[in-house]
Parts: C-alpha cells; sequence; structure tokens
C-alpha cells in the first residue's frame, strides 16, 4: 500500500523556523518551530526534522519560505540564498541546497512574506476573488507580498514594501528609526523592536490604551494609503507579532479612511472596510501553510 503524499513548509523567520508536514490546514501530520540561531544549526535540525518522512518515501516536496532579501531568480548562481540581511551571521547565505542535497526531494524557495500572501489567498476561498490581495506582516520585520492575477509578485527582486518612506514628524515622534539602511522607513518606525526601542518595553506589554497604538496605527495607515492608491488592491490582510494587540486593527481602519479622504470612491472601502483590511484567515500559520501550497503548485527544482 503506498503511502499517503505529504508536503513539507518551512517559515524561516529571524526568531524562529516553523517547520511543518501535511496537505493543508486541515490536514498537519506534523509541526516543530526550531529557534533561529546560526545557519548551520538552524537547518540541520530542520533537515532533522523532515528525515523520517523523507525515509518513509510519503514528502513529495518542500516549500522554504525564508525572511530576505532573498534572491529568487532561479537562473542566479546565488537562487535560495538571503542576501543583505541585518541579521548577524545570515547575510549571504543558502538556504537550499544543503536541504535538497540532504534530503533528495524538491525545494521550493519563496520569501516569508510571500508565502504567507500566498497562503492565505490559496487557501481562503473567499480571497479568490480578491486580486490583487497584498499581505503585510508587521513583527520583528516589515514586509509584503501581492497576489496578481493568482500569481506572486518578483519583479527586480521581490517587493520590499517595509522600505517605502512614510511621514514622520519629528516633534510627535523624535524617534530616529529602526532600519540600518534607512533609518525611519516604514520598518524603521513601526517593527516590532522600533516599539521596543521607543517605548523601553516589548509593543506585547504594552497595554491597550497606550499612546504607542495610536503612532502604530498612524504610521500603518500611511503606508497603507500609499499601497491602495498605487496598487488599487482588493484585499489587504495584516498578519504578524504587533498585529496580536486588538486595538490596532480598528484605529487602521480609522485612520486609513481619513487619509483617502473618500476620494477611492468604492464601496469596499467606504461601506466594508472591515472586510477590506483584515486579519489573516489562517492565523500564526499563513506562512508556513503557503510555503505547502507553493510546494504543491509550483515545480520546484
Amino acid at each position: 500500500m503506498m503511502n499517503k503524499e505529504l508536503y513539507g513548509g518551512i517559515e524561516g523567520g529571524g526568531t524562529k523556523f516553523v517547520c511543518m508536514v501535511g496537505t493543508g490546514p486541515t490536514d498537519i501530520q506534523a509541526e516543530t518551530r526550531i529557534p533561529t540561531t546560526t545557519p548551520v544549526e538552524t537547518l540541520d535540525q530542520a533537515i532533522t526534522f523532515f528525515k523520517p518522512f523523507v525515509e518513509k518515501s510519503s514528502l513529495a516536496a518542500i516549500g522554504m519560505a525564508s525572511f530576505g532579501p532573498v534572491d529568487l531568480n532561479q537562473t542566479s548562481p546565488t537562487y535560495g540564498y538571503i542576501t543583505t540581511t541585518p541579521k548577524p551571521g545570515w547575510a549571504h547565505k543558502d538556504m537550499i541546497r544543503k536541504m535538497r542535497d540532504e534530503l533528495k526531494i524538491p525545494v521550493v524557495f519563496e520569501l516569508d512574506v510571500n508565502a504567507a500572501a500566498y497562503g492565505e489567498f490559496y487557501w481562503n476561498p473567499d480571497n479568490h476573488d480578491r486580486d490583487p490581495l497584498i499581505y503585510f506582516t508587521i513583527g520583528t520585520g516589515i514586509g509584503a507580498g501581492v497576489i496578481v492575477d493568482g500569481r506572486l509578485v518578483h519583479g527586480l527582486v521581490h517587493p520590499e514594501a517595509g522600505h517605502m518612506r512614510i511621514p514622520h514628524d519629528f516633534h510627535a515622534d523624535p524617534y530616529k528609526g529602526h532600519c540600518p539602511y534607512h533609518g525611519d522607513c516604514f520598518e524603521g518606525l513601526a517593527c516590532g523592536p522600533a516599539m521596543n526601542q521607543r517605548w523601553s518595553q516589548p509593543a506585547e506589554t504594552l497595554p491597550p490604551d497606550h499612546p504607542a497604538w495610536d503612532l502604530e496605527a498612524s504610521y500603518i495607515a500611511a503606508a497603507l494609503n500609499n499601497v491602495i492608491c498605487n496598487l488599487s488592491p482588493r484585499r489587504i490582510v495584516l498578519g504578524g507579532g504587533v498585529m496580536q494587540q486588538q486595538r490596532l486593527l480598528p484605529l487602521i481602519r480609522e485612520k486609513v479612511l481619513n487619509l483617502l479622504n473618500r476620494y477611492i470612491q468604492s464601496s469596499a472601502i467606504l461601506d466594508h472596510i472591515d472586510e477590506y483590511i483584515v486579519p489573516p484567515s489562517l492565523g500564526s500559520q499563513s506562512g508556513v501553510l503557503g510555503a505547502i501550497a507553493l510546494a504543491m503548485v509550483l515545480k520546484p527544482i
């Protein structure tokens, strides 16, 4: 009797790697979380997790979604590499060849937030007619995955919407910014570490009535105003650790409406913004389930 064909997914983040085996949200066979330490140690632990399924000949392919920036050009000699990340020890590291060589199965490579966008689009039928769709992660870093015509946008490299410039009133917020490349870009002002530095405590410990949340909502709303006017998405999904604060999403919706000032005459925004700017339907599993979907759909190499 043949074993059921399964797929692996990896969401490689700056603090942890989530590894999963299954065929979708309702069929998760195994899952683990690995602390992000050194590339060798972290990838070795991921390989160890998947080996039993390879030995049973039940694992068809793995989708790996990594924090970035990454090289997604399959004709490039550094395809599958993390490139200019500021994370110590991880810049210019090959993410897929060791895994592919040791496990002897195909590996699909993608940016972590792209995989999350694809997961939300692929696994949630309600999103199939919400194309273009944009997924933002607001956490340790900030990034965006963009779906157009059912496909992820890559382009020169891949979207880096976390590094767009947004208004910064230094009188209201004298914080210079966290980004080592751009200072007060969107990520530099609104990522989790920026909140930690600005307020001298982690975002998750700030109470709902803290002024941090109004400022955070203002920065996120400014960024969403930019992508709404530039890309005209039919849905925006906001995930990531910072978005766990329940007060934040209603504040963002309110501020987006104020910034747009009824210029975009769409009932999706004017009358149904709570269905337009939404939390992820897959919760914290959008990235790893998106990686599994990509392994199932794309032709791995």
